[in-house]
């Protein structure tokens, strides 16, 4: 049995589309469970959830997506443990390709997959959903180079997930960390194509500020524990402005963009990230960051 596991926090329109995804599932429905972990919304998803047969509500008082993943972990009955994300839509084959590929692979692996921008208007690209179809799920990269994954599409054994422990807290980048810890525990992480889940771009560029704020928050908390790190901190600050030149190259040669305005408007908001990076990881360079999760 798969226990799919749903952290939420003030997004009840978003968690409506996820949940009929999962109703969608070609996976046979007595194989899987749908748990969603609310986090201290202002109004309670529980009409939400009432609507769709056999997913179930928890609570997580502590703030953060790890801590809700984890609680939905605590009290899950399936052997495998599935994480998406409550903006996220599942391909309906998503759990088909998770369940099929436990069964191919040895003990002490841990599957990511797919993450696809879902554009608010099917075939035309925003340029922030341009930019976004290239850099902001880049998770083959991750699984395959540098041994974690987003978990808004992750699955691993229960039994594993207990040896390698929790998600950390919202200080840090969950996926990141528990990558980490998931390696130094003696496990792997196989990329499964066909395990998709689409999210939607952000709407704005100062959406997409903030999540990178969030991120470089994230990074420089890590950062810090170096002897040092302000040096290299500073240099990699100065790398980002100048990344853009290969960042370019990354989107004209992308499969995941067709024409080349799509290509353009990647390109200027690429620039403008970039910037905007730059400029927050050096302002902090002298204070710790503060991550707050949609509230």
């Amino acid at each position: 049995m798969i226990s799919v596991i749903i952290p939420h926090l003030n997004q009840a329109d978003a968690l409506e589309s996820c949940l009929r995804s999962l109703d969608a599932q070609t996976l046979s429905r007595d194989l899987f469970e749908v748990i969603v972990v609310d986090n201290g919304s202002a109004v309670s998803p529980i009409d939400v959830i009432a609507g769709h047969s056999g997913a179930r509500l928890e609570h997580e008082a502590h703030p953060g997506p790890g801590p809700a993943r984890n609680a939905g972990a605590a009290c899950a009955r399936g052997d495998i443990l599935a994480f998406v994300d409550a903006d996220c839509r599942a391909h309906p084959d998503w759990l088909t390709a998770i369940h099929e590929a436990f069964q191919q692979v040895g003990p002490a692996t841990i599957l990511g997959g797919e993450v696809r921008i879902r554009p608010a208007v099917e075939g035309r690209f925003t340029a922030i959903e341009a930019y976004e179809s290239v850099f902001g799920f880049r998770n083959r990269l991750y699984v395959t180079r540098h041994g974690y994954s987003v978990t808004a599409n992750l699955a691993v054994r229960r039994a594993d997930f207990a040896k390698i422990g929790p998600f950390p807290g919202i200080q840090f980048a969950e996926d990141m960390q528990w990558g980490q810890m998931a390696i130094r525990a003696g496990h792997e992480f196989r990329y499964v194509p066909g395990m998709v889940v689409f999210h939607p771009a952000r709407r704005s560029l100062r959406e997409l500020y903030a999540k990178w704020d969030r991120q470089i928050a994230h990074y420089r908390n890590t950062a810090q524990a170096a002897r040092g790190w302000q040096l290299r901190w500073f240099a990699t600050a100065l790398l980002v402005l100048a990344s853009p030149a290969v960042g370019a190259i990354t989107v004209l040669t992308s499969g995941r963009l067709h024409g080349i305005s799509a290509r353009l408007k990647a390109i200027a908001v690429l620039c403008a990230v970039r910037s905007h990076r730059t400029t927050k990881m050096l302002a902090l360079l002298r204070r710790e960051g503060t991550v707050v999760w949609n509230r």
